[in-house]
């Protein structure tokens, strides 16, 4: 009686392992990111639905700055300068947040995440 072996040799089970690994690694380098985008779509959310009749645009970032907090955005990742606001032919504002995050991973390979959320506001923004 012959019988076949079959399965994965220890070098193969290695090889394995190791991409395993390396796709796990990147996946603890990026998933603090996307946790954090998620807070500031919800703050963005918050202030949108909240109402911005007569409100101005440092008054809007001002708010949005202090929800992010309680969303642990962290300071350093959204500047002041990367929070604006678009108003359409039609005359609707959206709140519009975009910014650039650079994640060191290994020697001198970085990843650079590019993030832009827009969501409209309800009222009218005031100069």
């Amino acid at each position: 009686m012959k019988s076949k072996q079959s399965g994965v040799t220890l070098i193969g089970f290695l090889i394995i392992m190791a991409i395993v690994g390396f796709l796990g690694y990147m996946a603890m380098k990026l998933l603090p990111s996307y946790s954090e985008y998620m807070g500031v779509v919800k703050a963005m959310n918050q202030v949108a639905t909240e109402g911005t009749n007569g409100k101005t645009l440092d008054d809007i970032r001002r708010g949005l700055m202090f929800k992010m907090g309680f969303q642990y955005v962290d300071d350093a990742t959204i500047k002041p300068a990367d929070i604006t606001i678009k108003r359409d032919a039609g005359g609707a504002s959206q709140l519009q947040v975009s910014y650039d995050k650079d994640i060191p991973f290994m020697y001198n390979i970085d990843f650079l995440l590019h993030f832009n959320k827009s969501v409209p506001l309800q009222g009218n923004v005031g100069q």
